[in-house]
Formats: C-alpha cells, sequence, structure tokens
C-alpha cells in the first residue's frame, strides 16, 4: 500500500505504528482539539478502513527490519518457560521482555472494557421515603 495521500493519516498511521496511543497520534499529525475530542477522533481515525491497513503495513515492515516474527517471539518465549521450569530467577523479566516485544511490533494489543452506566431521569423527584430505601442498600 502506497504512502496515504491524506498527510495528517498518514501521519497518524505512523505514529500508531511507533507506539503511540490514538490520542497522541492524532495530536502529533497536527490535528488542533481539545484533548477529550482528540482521544475520541483517534479512535474513529485508527478505525477507518485505508488508515489501518497502512498501520499494518508500517507494523509489518518494521518486524521484518529488526527480525521479530511470530515464531521467534515464541522461541524467545518458549525458552524463558524452560528456564522458568528449571531456575525461577530472571525468567518473568524475560518474558515480560518477550510480550513487550510482541506489543512493540504489533504482535500483541491490550485490550480494556468500556462500561456504560445508564441513569434513570425522571420529571417526578423522588420522594423522601423512597430516596431513603434506594440509599439505605448501600451503608
Amino acid at each position: 500500500m502506497p504512502v496515504l495521500s491524506n498527510a495528517k493519516h498518514e501521519r497518524f498511521a505512523q505514529g500508531i505504528a511507533k507506539g503511540l496511543s490514538a490520542t497522541e497520534a492524532y495530536l502529533k499529525a497536527g490535528y488542533t482539539v481539545e484533548e477529550k475530542s482528540a482521544a475520541e477522533a483517534g479512535s474513529r481515525l485508527s478505525r477507518n478502513i485505508k488508515v489501518r491497513d497502512r498501520i499494518t503495513e508500517l507494523q509489518e515492515r518494521a518486524a521484518k527490519q529488526v527480525g521479530v516474527t511470530l515464531e521467534s517471539l515464541t522461541e524467545e518465549l518458549e525458552a524463558a518457560r524452560q528456564l522458568a521450569m528449571k531456575d525461577d530467577k530472571g525468567a518473568s523479566a524475560a518474558v515480560a521482555a518477550s510480550m513487550g516485544k510482541a506489543k512493540l511490533h504489533g504482535f500483541l494489543v491490550e485490550r480494556s472494557e468500556n462500561v456504560n452506566h445508564n441513569y434513570e431521569i425522571s420529571d417526578e423527584p423522588m420522594t423522601e421515603e423512597d430516596w431513603a430505601k434506594e440509599h439505605a442498600a448501600e451503608h
């Protein structure tokens, strides 16, 4: 895939490929918005199919340049696991380093759970009795 025609999209994709968050990459790409808006816009832009494909291409190219493959990471993790079975000194650091490399090169993506809270809004206020019943369970 060639360089993206939209220069800001290209800079955003390069930022993500280098490990920046979507918010950081969005702001460094040259967009000027408030940070909260940058987080939302960066998330939205990262779902753009052309941008996503470009990010994947850049990450794959970087991984090839440094010789990191899924196989090499698997071998490192297996060696660390074998070491851990023999002697627990330093094995966790080796595993952490391998996992860090996997993240760095796009083989592992951390996910977070979004929790939405819905609150009811009523035209009528609660009675004192209803409020006391609802909040008595909290104490």
